[in-house]
């Protein structure tokens, strides 16, 4: 896990957005920071999990400490993620007391949160790309339920769910616009353990790294959630497409990455 006094520095040595994991469980909180470290090394984050005295709640100045010292190490922002209830409150009110524009609370999912916001980080996103990120994880998980719901035959809770995951498709016209840039490739998954979590990563961190728009079996490459939901297993077959200024180079990217096995072979 990213250590207290680590500076927000990426590879490339550009300060980044840290992360505070506030939960009434200090485990909780260390568990989650050592899980999106995993994807985003050189964010900083902090767990304030707990009470001063190692009882399960939330202490405000154990919030406070863990801002603060993000602050202090060079972030250029801190994104607050809380579990439930009154950490989301202590969290509120700590940012309330500081009044600096640089520390927000990111309604979402801790874990899924958590794991989105280090990447969106890890690749140079600011702090509304963080706190989008988060955003995009609840809409994420609330379309999955949206379709067990659906197989399940429990039409009007699916209907409900799909309605609260909508959002508006520009897509169709985009592609249409730029269909004659489009490039697209199959490749195999070679990773003995499928595209997990760590190889899903480096994808979404190559090809945001690229001015282009690149899908694997229909979804967003750059997204982590979504390749992690796409559950892909060794020598599985995927169709990596890609458009706009940079497609082919991206496109030729990814078919390395993935010819590499993303390291792992």
């Amino acid at each position: 896990m990213t250590t207290p006094d680590a500076t927000a520095r990426t590879a490339v040595g550009t300060a980044t957005v840290g992360l505070v994991l506030v939960s009434h469980s200090a485990l909780l909180a260390a568990g989650a920071c050592e899980l999106a470290s995993q994807m985003a090394r050189d964010v900083v984050l902090k767990p304030a999990g707990g009470t001063d005295d190692a009882r399960l709640g939330t202490s405000f100045d154990v919030v406070e400490r863990a801002v603060a010292a993000e602050l202090d190490s060079g972030c250029t922002g801190v994104v607050l993620l809380a579990d439930i209830g009154s950490a989301r409150m202590t969290a509120e009110a700590v940012i309330d007391m500081l009044e600096d524009e640089r520390v927000v609370l990111a309604p979402g999912p801790f874990a899924e949160g958590a794991v989105a916001a280090a990447v969106a980080a890890q690749t140079g996103g600011d702090i509304a790309q963080v706190v989008g990120a988060v955003a995009a994880a609840a809409r994420q998980i609330t379309s999955e339920l949206a379709e067990a719901a659906a197989e399940a035959e429990v039409e009007e809770e699916a209907e409900e769910l799909l309605e609260e995951a909508a959002v508006v498709d520009e897509a169709e016209e985009l592609l249409e616009e730029a269909a004659a840039q489009e490039v697209s490739a199959v490749v195999a998954v070679r990773n003995p353990q499928g595209l997990h979590a760590r190889p899903a990563a480096q994808l979404a961190q190559l090809v945001a790294g690229f001015d282009a728009q690149v899908t694997l079996n229909g979804v967003n490459a750059a997204s982590l959630l979504s390749l992690m939901g796409l559950g892909l297993k060794a020598g599985s077959e995927v169709t990596v497409v890609a458009e706009g200024p940079a497609g082919s180079e991206a496109l030729r990217a990814v078919v390395e990455a993935f010819e590499d096995g993303f390291g792992e072979l």
